[in-house]
């Protein structure tokens, strides 16, 4: 039997003609096979029933809604179109302009971490490096375009510069590879010792690791570990030369090099050449090189009240015109001035320059060892 329901009937009478016919509060029948007769299931139904005839309260809802729009603004997930021009401007250069400065004034080139911790997000990074602003070398390098070229090429094996490389980055004195035909000009870098998976072209690479710790943000290596790759890559007299200009320049004490547990014997032996009384690497050059075959000159010798580069037991003495004393005009007409008057005293004075000493030291070796042969190093 189907049981009309009449929307202005109350809801007491409702509930009994859906709970079949009997009070609310009466006991429900056995139960039956296939059929939930409880008394939580009759007041549910008879709730629904009466929710399904409820008139919807249009007018309070909409009041409702209008209070509570004027005290919560909507949230506005699009600029207006007055300032969407702003936004994009901001957002496409704003951002991208202070990390290009922040990349040029700290070397054109960084370390992802190094950016981070200087406030750019990782996001903002990627942005610029999609917006061609800035270029990503491997995973944690991040470049301007005008970026030196070398550190770029460290950057591209995840090491750093070295040796002869990192000693001109230094500012050091070394010997250009293009200056000496026996020693092909080639770039210096050093890598970890497991590193793998890298081109480095035609560079020449070092594995081993140095005194100093290096971290995984640095691009150059710090002068004590290049000078000890100068040790053990280059010629004796070019590291010799190197090594002293570290220690005129003060970039290293010569007492903290000999305190170092110096691991080669070639390192060991650039340290007992290396002095303090080179004024330029040219002049470490002859000195090395005449110590090789067992002439011992003495360097910055005071002779007539002026100070030669070396003298070869009592009178023979050579002068070096380098390129960073002995520049000026002024300076060569004193130099040779005093060149005279050595000669007058009976001195034999040998002066060389930067060509001599680079492509024709054969020659100037040979005229040293006449003159030690007929004696114009001893005195009269």
């Amino acid at each position: 039997m189907v049981t009309h329901l009449n929307a202005s009937r109350d809801p007491a009478s409702i509930a009994t003609d859906v709970a079949g016919g009997r009070p609310r509060d009466a006991r429900p029948p056995s139960r039956t096979r296939g059929f939930r007769n409880t008394e939580a299931h009759q007041e549910r139904s008879a709730d629904s029933v009466l929710m399904s005839l409820r008139v919807p309260e249009t007018r309070n809802r909409s009041s409702r809604s209008d209070s509570a729009s004027t005290t919560r603004s909507p949230r506005r997930r699009f600029p207006d179109v007055a300032t969407a021009g702003e936004h994009s401007s901001a957002a496409r250069h704003h951002p991208h302009v202070d990390l290009v400065d922040w990349l040029s004034s700290n070397g054109g080139i960084a370390h992802v971490d190094d950016l981070v911790r200087a406030g750019f997000t990782r996001h903002r990074i990627r942005n610029a490096v999609a917006a061609s602003l800035v270029r990503r070398i491997r995973r944690s390098w991040v470049c301007t375009s005008a970026a030196p070229p070398l550190l770029k090429r460290a950057a591209s094996v995840s090491g750093r510069l070295a040796c002869v490389t990192a000693a001109k980055h230094h500012g050091l004195w070394t010997l250009d590879d293009d200056d000496d035909e026996q020693v092909p000009d080639r770039t210096h870098l050093s890598v970890a010792p497991n590193a793998s998976r890298f081109d480095a072209g035609d560079a020449t690479v070092h594995w081993n690791a140095g005194l100093v710790e290096t971290s995984r943000h640095e691009l150059v290596e710090p002068v004590l570990n290049a000078l000890v790759q100068i040790a053990d890559c280059r010629p004796f007299d070019h590291a010799v030369a190197t090594w002293e200009s570290a220690i005129r320049k003060g970039a290293i004490q010569r007492d903290f090099l000999g305190r170092l547990p110096l691991r080669t014997e070639a390192s060991r032996r650039v340290l007992l050449a290396s002095s303090e009384l080179s004024d330029s690497g040219i002049e470490s050059l002859p000195l090395a090189r005449l110590r090789r075959i067992g002439i011992e000159p003495r360097q910055q010798a005071r002779l007539l009240g002026h100070r030669v580069d070396g003298l070869i037991g009592d009178r023979l003495v050579y002068q070096v015109d380098g390129y960073e004393f002995h520049r000026s005009s002024e300076q060569r007409n004193t130099d040779i001035a005093h060149d005279r008057a050595l000669t007058l005293a009976g001195f034999t004075v040998f002066r060389f320059d930067y060509t001599d000493v680079i492509f024709g030291w054969a020659a100037i070796e040979q005229q040293i060892r006449e003159a030690l042969a007929i004696g114009l190093h001893r005195a009269a």
